[in-house]
């Protein structure tokens, strides 16, 4: 018989090592096509797959190792919100028509096993909470919505936004929600009692233009880091003219214990424009694409209000993803082509 020592202290499983980047070698490693501009783009959980939601109401799914290409049809309009579900394999589409469709995201010819009619308008952002439960859904019709991941039925109506709902994002601890909207007002929600605990306030990403008497900028991204200590919204301020879309990029970050603005993060460059897609890397910095006078990806730190490096994109970003590997950022862009850029050093 072997005696074992019970008191002897197990050793904790060692962590992956974060992978070694650095953003001022960020370089494009590869281009996928499409024939339509392309509005939005995620990895799937496992990274095999980058999807694209196009302007031609198609999703497009590129297998990262051979390049091929699929494709999703079966959304009426343009595809914004792109969600998973990993443990159920699923991907779930918001489209411009008011629609939430569910897809088996590496079936050979994907065809959608559910479609749901979510909202009155647009369905402009989507995210799945932590424990795969729920899916968040947002749209024009002021309302954010949540709803089962095993049925699609309608689980919690949360009503109080003012106006156009653009984005969702789960807290990492899956108690709470935020969204955000077309003037800039955040609402946290309790998820299980559906009831707003705080509001936060990104009105400096709104503006509404007296000439053209019209709002323009809206929360066109928002993330929380890793550990759900900050959150970043992206968008566009100082707008002076709101039918061309002029104005200048900008990034706000919160505090999430004291839901206050901790900085405003700007691009170190001039640029017209907007920041749509934001990030957070796991060593820290934060990314976002934008588009205007062209295309740029800014990356900042933190605690630092001006980005550290700006690469030039090609033209003009929509959207942009990280890799699970940590190394990858995925840009869609509206000339109809996903790059990826890698970070590592």
């Amino acid at each position: 018989m072997i005696a074992i020592d019970l008191r002897r202290p197990r050793t904790p499983p060692t962590k992956p090592a974060a992978p070694k980047v650095d953003p001022g070698q960020t370089r494009q490693v590869q281009e996928f096509k499409h024939t339509s501009p392309l509005f939005s783009c995620r990895f799937d959980p496992s990274g095999r797959f980058v999807f694209a939601g196009a302007q031609d109401s198609s999703v497009q799914r590129w297998e990262l190792a051979t390049s091929k290409k699929t494709s999703l049809v079966g959304n009426k309009s343009w595809v914004r919100g792109l969600a998973f579900h990993a443990k159920d394999g699923l991907l779930f589409t918001g489209n411009y028509a008011g629609q939430i469709l569910a897809w088996p995201l590496d079936a050979e010819t994907p065809k959608p096993c559910r479609t749901v009619e979510a909202h009155r308008g647009w369905v402009r952002a989507l995210a799945v909470s932590p424990d795969g439960r729920l899916l968040a859904s947002c749209g024009n019709d002021h309302l954010v919505r949540l709803w089962s991941t095993a049925d699609g039925k309608l689980v919690n109506e949360l009503a109080g936004h003012a106006c156009h709902v653009y984005n969702v994002a789960f807290h990492p601890g899956g108690q709470f929600l935020v969204s955000g909207d077309l003037k800039g007002s955040l609402k946290q929600w309790h998820v299980g009692k559906g009831t707003v605990v705080r509001e936060l306030d990104a009105s400096v990403l709104w503006k509404f233009d007296t000439g053209f008497q019209a709002d323009h900028g809206g929360v066109r991204g928002m993330t929380f880091n890793s550990t759900g200590t900050l959150l970043a919204c992206s968008g566009i301020t100082d707008v002076s003219n709101a039918f061309a879309g002029v104005g200048k990029p900008l990034v706000v970050l919160f505090d999430w214990q004291t839901g206050r603005q901790r900085h405003l993060l700007r691009p170190s460059q001039n640029f017209n424009g907007t920041a749509w897609g934001v990030s957070f890397h796991p060593s820290g910095f934060i990314a976002a694409a934008g588009a205007g006078n062209g295309g740029a990806l800014w990356f900042w730190r933190p605690e630092q209000p001006a980005s550290f490096h700006t690469l030039t994109l090609p033209t003009n970003a929509r959207d942009l993803d990280l890799h699970p590997d940590g190394r990858r950022l995925a840009v869609a862009f509206f000339d109809g082509a996903v790059r990826l850029y890698d970070l590592s050093s």
